[in-house]
């Protein structure tokens, strides 16, 4: 039996059946699995950027970048769902050749077969560094005639790098109705540009779209949809994974509403919305919701940034692996008085991995913590709160029986929403100064808060997802308790509900490694993007 064969057909994880290994340095039994139970992990090794899923077959077909180095340089793995929740490794789809990796793009399914390769083949646009030299990123096709699992390489790229810039790359093709043909976005530092093309083959450069005020860093993975709007009118959306933090802000995906003429972008304001507060939802990729494609969208995100991406993480001692997708979310675009504004829920599609939902009694906590008698490590739980007069309320996940570890999620002032991880940090995959999402929301005395919790993340939607915060997570073994806190005054926590999910994972066996191989691998690693020094984040060769 091949490796990918038993990748497909293994349910959970297993155990080893070796003697159990000590604690390592990181003070996480390796006995104990932190693999997470409903967000897409790989297999094994290293997971980042995923690439806009494409439906064929009936299945979606997500890629992701995949290396056997945190890190380094590889290819395309594939994995199918049907739901969006539960997904089966598929193995490799794009290998990496001889120094010469393939990075992000996306595909699409030429069904009226443009490119010539026969109808409903899936053409896929891949940035790769020409001869293996990073500043030489040009975009190169792929196609396959198998619904999307083996592909062929077409030779030469089809759209040349202009200038010799290592900001030249991740390619999104969006069909554009009106004129009949197809655009593919690049991102670029503090830009994007954009080009049109009859076959998927030969493109034209049309028009930059730029943004360098305040600086947010490039276009990383940028995206360019159609979607119909709740009072009926439609929009294009155009975003991209910027790195706000240069400027105070976020790194996480911010998005224009607006309009395409067929050769240019035009937004209707001039500064971004953004879809996620959090620390962790990077190299975002949306894609249409097959049952209502006019007004409904799906997305996920890679769980990391930048800022300490480029490390070992606790699952590579326990699991073997490193990097997770966020959970799937459902996207709509909404009128919000005279603006236009994504909102997220968790896929609806959740429900079907839940094994067990409880419904604890409303909570009335004065100043002070109530445990909510409750532990778990993947669960979802949805509470109303209340108050008239309290400076901080919250909920507590994540909790040590000797209550010093925990992960906040809260409501401060009335306008603050945050997720606090500091006291959830461990020395040795320490997120360092980088422990708080937070985000101005309208003053109130009342949310509903739904928050997602895995082993490894709690992302928060907050009322109807106007505002989420997503972030990865360094919960051990037995982090498991729940809390409810108010400060200077008293809350009401009401419909509390607690929905427990089955575990999804696909991996067939835990791979340990101890601490020698570990640091090995650390130091190994290429880096796919160098440390930042003035202005870009370039990617590495």
């Amino acid at each position: 039996m091949t490796a990918s064969t038993l990748l497909a057909t293994a349910v959970l994880v297993a155990t080893d059946t070796a003697v159990p290994i000590a604690l390592t340095s990181g003070g996480n039994p390796l006995e104990h699995s932190l693999r997470a139970q409903y967000h897409l992990t790989p297999p094994a090794d290293w997971l980042s950027d995923p690439q806009r899923p494409i439906y064929a077959g009936g299945k979606y077909h997500l890629y992701y970048l995949h290396s056997d180095q945190n890190n380094g340089h590889g290819g395309w793995r594939h994995a199918t769902t049907t739901d969006g929740v539960v997904f089966k490794d598929e193995g490799i789809a794009i290998a990496k050749g001889p120094d010469f990796p393939v990075w992000t793009g996306s595909g699409v399914v030429d069904t009226n077969n443009t490119a010539g390769f026969g109808a409903g083949a899936v053409v896929v646009l891949a940035t790769q560094p020409t001869g293996g030299n990073r500043f030489d990123q040009e975009q190169y096709l792929y196609y396959s005639t198998d619904n999307g699992h083996t592909f062929t390489a077409y030779g030469p790229p089809v759209i040349s790098n202009p200038d010799g810039s290592d900001w030249f790359r991740d390619p999104k093709i969006e069909w554009d109705p009106v004129a009949n043909r197809w655009i593919a976005v690049i991102g670029r530092l503090q830009s994007a540009v954009f080009y049109t093309s009859p076959d998927l083959k030969n493109w034209t450069y049309r028009t930059t779209f730029s943004y360098t005020t305040p600086n947010i860093g490039g276009f990383e993975c940028p995206d360019l949809f159609r979607i119909k709007a709740d009072d009926g009118t439609w929009h294009w959306v155009f975003g991209a994974s910027m790195q706000g933090d240069y400027s105070g802000l976020q790194n996480t995906f911010a998005y224009w509403t607006g309009s395409w003429n067929g050769t240019a972008f035009s937004p209707d304001a001039a500064d971004p919305r953004w879809l996620d507060w959090g620390r962790d939802w990077y190299a975002a990729v949306t894609w249409p919701n097959q049952a209502a494609p006019d007004t409904s969208r799906f997305a996920t995100a890679w769980m990391n940034n930048w800022q300490y991406a480029p490390r070992a993480v606790p699952t590579d001692d326990t699991d073997g692996y490193n990097g997770q997708m966020s959970v799937t979310r459902e996207i709509n675009l909404a009128k919000d008085g005279s603006v236009y504004e994504l909102r997220s829920r968790p896929i609806p599609a959740l429900d079907g991995i839940v094994t067990k939902t409880i419904t604890p009694a409303n909570v009335t906590v004065n100043n002070g913590a109530v445990e909510l008698g409750y532990h778990g490590t993947a669960y979802q739980l949805d509470v109303d709160v209340s108050w008239s007069s309290v400076t901080n309320v919250g909920v507590s996940v994540g909790q040590s029986a000797d209550k010093t570890r925990q992960t906040n999620i809260g409501i401060f002032g009335g306008n603050k929403l945050y997720v606090d991880r500091a006291k959830s940090d461990q020395p040795n995959y320490t997120f360092g100064q980088w422990q708080k999402s937070e985000s101005t929301i309208p003053a109130t005395t009342s949310a509903h808060l739904r928050i997602l919790v895995d082993r490894g993340s709690v992302e928060v939607f907050l009322d109807n997802g106007e505002t989420v915060h997503s972030n990865t997570v360094y919960f051990r073994p037995g982090d498991a308790g729940v809390s409810l806190y108010a400060d200077g005054g008293s809350a009401t926590f009401a419909n509390i509900a607690v929905k427990e999910f089955r575990d999804t994972t696909t991996a067939p066996t835990r791979r340990r490694r101890g601490r020698g191989s570990r640091a090995r691998r650390t130091r190994r690693a290429g880096r796919r993007r160098a440390p930042r020094s003035g202005p870009a984040r370039p990617r590495a060769g």
